[in-house]
């Protein structure tokens, strides 16, 4: 039966969606030998599919790997940084870097810590960076300054960022301190660096941000040990039923797609 074919390598292991497509516009990705193009449709059964000219076949998909990662400041949440800057990959051991498809779901900035989900399930990836996806996620944010409850309320109920307004936020002040304040933040969206842009434009810079959970994977868990900085864990199967049955009511379309429909 054919599929596109980012689709086909995610499900395979291979990458995630984005990933794959990215190495389809480098040239690394063949069918039957041709260059593979974008949208591309194979058929797995009888198309013969290389990259960086080794084949894949659907047998060699890596068992299905769900990692829960406490990213330190100044780790990029790459698979490959072209500046060489550490990447979420290397604070892993080599055994799970090396042939596991492994990648992060969506990004924390290279200055922010916290949870960051790890899988090489290409269509868990795609559906937790869907759009539509409303899985809330909760920031611990230092502020420079202190904003007025008026600017609070304005920041939950939504900031127009390039054209298009933010989803509405819960947003709480935990501790006014001497020149800053100490915020929790809950969001259900998760475009380019929201709160560093909603912050600055309302006129209090973040100095710090940290991601304590991610829905109710969080770094702390009961009965659990801290998840320190650097630090990783398997995810429950709780966990990952919780992911899994979020994704399926989402109207899942192919990435290109995606994009066309949240410039709109």
């Amino acid at each position: 039966m054919e599929a596109r074919l980012q689709k086909i390598l995610a499900q395979w292991g291979i990458a995630s969606r984005r990933e794959s497509e990215e190495m389809i516009r480098r040239s690394r990705v063949r069918i039957n030998g041709v260059l593979a193009h974008l949208g591309q449709k194979v058929d797995p059964e009888r198309d013969k599919i290389s990259v960086d000219g080794k084949p894949v076949y659907a047998q060699q998909r890596p068992p299905l790997i769900y990692l829960l990662l406490h990213k330190p400041a100044g780790v990029v949440s790459t698979c490959y940084d072209p500046q060489g800057r550490k990447t979420v990959l290397d604070l892993l051991p080599p055994e799970l870097r090396k042939g596991s498809g492994l990648h992060p779901v969506g990004r924390l900035d290279a200055e922010s810590t916290g949870a960051l989900i790890l899988t090489n399930d290409g269509d868990l990836t795609f559906g937790l960076t869907h759009p539509s996806h409303s899985i809330p996620k909760t920031y611990q944010v230092l502020v420079k300054g202190h904003p007025s409850e008026a600017v609070l309320e304005m920041w939950r109920k939504g900031v127009v960022l390039e054209g298009r307004k933010t989803r509405p936020a819960k947003v709480h002040l935990i501790e006014s301190l001497a020149k800053n304040s100490h915020l929790e933040i809950v969001l259900k969206e998760g475009r380019n660096r929201q709160i560093r842009r909603v912050a600055q434009q309302l006129g209090y810079p973040v100095i710090k941000l940290h991601r304590t959970s991610i829905g109710p994977i969080q770094l702390q868990m009961p009965k659990l040990p801290f998840l320190g900085e650097g630090n990783y864990r398997s995810l429950k199967s709780a966990e990952i039923r919780f992911l899994q049955e979020h994704i399926k009511h989402l109207p899942i379309k192919d990435s290109s797609e995606v994009r066309s429909a949240t410039k709109a």
